[in-house]
């Protein structure tokens, strides 16, 4: 490609952003287009940070999902502090994540641990362990004692407990740190506040240039065109003639976040395995909290899923409801409840090949390794998979197009 390429980046969020950035860095002119009012303002600012190894998918016992996130995530740190020019350290949680075995998983605590140990391996003995948030070239999982589970949770739902390498990252501080690195490359131009309708081929076909159809009228022509949408990825896909194929989930979730006026000390916790809830203490003093069923508000399988129904109601009655469900299991939570300054439900969209539900140890949304990259001559759509995963795959998109 010639140095002065024209792309297109549809999307805001962290893979467009960290593919924006990558191109603009190797002398592209970059068009960015979000509706928002700025870069990450959805999901990539909203979510709890889980910069995964896998542990999260002991129902996926083939290792399908484990390998795929795997690399991505040990590349994390790395690649983000590459993107923002600055360490990641401050935004990185200070203990390995406990994951504790619901009674109503659908996987055993057996099960749980024999897959746990197998993806911990995968990780120890990958080449870039020692790059991820923590060294865990060392790694091991840790099955909790009885005495060690007794300090967490008194409750009979909780039937076991492993300590795992895997941290989060704070979402908020990586988004703005993403804007003001997004803003000093000269060669991105960002138009916000635009919603694209459609995409299609200006001239010579699919391997020619594109046109962009928006809000703001038609923009173009550009060499590439990459979809890196999380909101109505799908409904675009289909107007630049590549058709949707298999089975799918939008969902629209929201959390709690929220931050006290004295640190607090507490683990960071993944309930699992099923539709129940974490905690991510970041801090001390900013949480992430979440109920899954509590803060679910679409789950839909139309390409272009229905907008949440959000009302004042809603939103003043989930904060205590998340908090009820944790605490019911977690008595600490009160310490958090009790110092906090203030709060906010936020949340966004996550696409996900797949459907089902999450209670369901057969439901396809337990297997996450379906996610990539689709071509259509100049016309690129990407499934980010996870935030995670998101630096990497912009690095090798850009490094395979340029």
């Amino acid at each position: 490609m010639r140095k002065t390429s024209r792309i297109a980046v549809l999307g805001a969020g962290i893979m467009g952003c960290s593919t924006a950035i990558f191109l603009a860095r190797k002398g592209i002119e970059v068009s960015v287009f979000d509706m928002a009012e700025q870069p990450f303002s959805a999901a990539s600012r909203w979510n709890e940070g889980k910069i995964h190894l896998g542990c999260l998918y002991s129902a996926d016992p083939s290792l399908s999902t484990a390998d795929r996130v795997i690399p991505g995530g040990l590349k994390f740190r790395p690649l983000i502090e590459e993107l923002v020019g600055t360490s990641l350290a401050p935004a990185i949680t200070s203990e390995d994540d406990l994951y504790l075995c619901h009674r109503k998983s659908v996987t055993s605590a057996a099960e749980m641990k024999t897959y746990m140990e197998k993806v911990v391996e995968r990780v120890r003995n990958h080449p870039d362990a020692a790059q991820y948030l923590a060294d865990a070239s060392d790694s091991r999982v840790h099955p909790l004692s009885t005495s060690e589970l007794a300090g967490l949770t008194s409750s009979t739902d909780i039937v076991a407990g492993f300590r795992t390498p895997e941290r989060s990252v704070d979402t908020n501080w990586v988004a703005e740190r993403f804007i003001p690195a997004m803003d000093a490359e000269a060669s991105i131009q960002q138009f916000m506040k635009t919603r694209i309708t459609a995409v299609r081929p200006a001239k010579d076909g699919i391997d020619g240039k594109w046109e962009i159809e928006t809000s703001e009228g038609i923009f173009g022509p550009f060499d590439y065109v990459i979809n890196s949408l999380w909101q109505g990825r799908l409904a675009i896909d289909r107007t630049a003639g590549l058709e949707p194929t298999g089975a799918w989930s939008h969902r629209y979730r929201q959390s709690l976040f929220l931050r006290t006026k004295e640190p607090v000390h507490t683990p960071c916790v993944v309930i699992a395995t099923g539709p129940f809830g974490d905690i991510k203490n970041y801090n001390g003093r900013d949480f992430y909290l979440s109920w899954y069923s509590d803060g679910l508000r679409v789950d839909s399988s139309d390409i272009s899923p229905p907008e949440p129904h959000l009302t004042a109601q809603n939103l003043e009655n989930l904060p205590n409801s998340i908090c009820d469900h944790l605490q019911s299991l977690l008595p600490w939570v009160a310490q958090i409840r009790e110092q906090a300054e203030r709060s906010t439900i936020q949340g966004g969209w996550v696409f996900a090949v797949g459907q089902g539900v999450l209670s369901d140890r057969d439901s396809t949304l337990h297997s996450r390794s379906e996610y990539g990259i689709q071509r259509l001559g100049h016309y690129i759509s990407v499934d980010t998979g996870k935030y995670s995963t998101a630096p990497a795959m912009a690095r090798a998109l850009v490094e395979a197009i340029i």
